[in-house]
């Protein structure tokens, strides 16, 4: 149904109509929408945890509804259980017990209107950032800031990281996704530009070790969100399932995914 509005939207500029146009779009039951994200910072204790419920929304809603009353719990391989309680009725769970083991597997368990969503994870270790690499002369046109974040790959296994720039630029954080499949043992990095950057701002870096199927699913999700799509008469995407499954009705599946990583941060100053 998007792809209607986007029609009408270009029909209506093309013709200088000014009649408002209300445009009925099909409406499915809200899913249930899990962001939960097990983030241990390098040189921290990483007990504080939190993961955020909410509901989907109309095409045209902009609020967000918080999943309000679930019981949400995580489990590692030890048997170890933490509870996850409800912060007032913002569908924000906290937990202050958390116990992260690289390596470790863990088993997510949300209970939200009677219906049981499930999901397993391994926590996933990562390479510190070595250094910031700064270059005033990049973009197309040659006058934009670029920051390089470079990191050294471990030999002789499988790594896949997950980059986040965060600035008062830009509104969403810049999110990008790397393997070590061509570089595997060298010294890589993770790659960022605003064409308003400049001298004086601060950019918090942050690479967070991911599992091969995170990767995969983020891989996707930033193709879709691409700028370089077709415009408005293209193939719509698909839905991107993650790893949380409804174990009571699997056709009502979540939104979401449940991922544990081990996280470097640096914050830096552009010069």
């Amino acid at each position: 149904m998007k792809r209607i509005f986007y029609i009408v939207a270009i029909l209506t500029f093309c013709l200088g109509c000014e009649d408002v146009i209300d445009i009925d779009l099909n409406e499915a039951e809200p899913r249930l929408i899990i962001e939960a994200s097990i983030n241990w910072f390098k040189d921290t204790a990483g007990n504080e945890q939190s993961i955020k419920l909410s509901l989907s929304a109309p095409f045209f809603d902009e609020n967000v509804v918080p999943a309000n009353g679930a019981t949400v719990v995580i489990t590692d391989e030890n048997n170890n259980v933490f509870s996850f309680t409800e912060d007032n009725d913002t569908g924000i769970y906290l937990n202050n017990t958390f116990i992260p083991v690289i390596d470790g597997i863990y088993t997510l368990t949300v209970n939200y209107n009677n219906e049981i969503y499930t999901a397993t994870e391994t926590l996933k270790s990562v390479t510190p950032i070595d250094y910031i690499e700064q270059n005033n002369d990049g973009g197309f046109t040659g006058e934009d800031i670029e920051l390089k974040a470079y990191y050294t790959d471990p030999e002789n296994e499988d790594n896949y990281y997950f980059f986040e720039f965060i600035s008062d630029i830009s509104v969403v954080p810049t999110l990008e996704v790397y393997d070590d499949e061509f570089t595997n043992g060298n010294q890589i990095f993770g790659y960022y530009t605003e064409e308003d950057l400049e001298a004086g701002d601060v950019v918090t870096i942050r690479n967070y070790g991911v599992s091969e199927r995170f990767y995969e699913f983020m891989f996707i999700l930033l193709q879709q969100s691409s700028d370089e799509g077709d415009g408005p008469f293209e193939t719509q995407p698909a839905t991107v399932r993650g790893n949380c499954i409804n174990e009571t009705d699997p056709d009502n599946y979540p939104f979401g995914y449940f991922r544990l990583s081990e996280v470097d941060e640096i914050i830096y100053t552009v010069e």
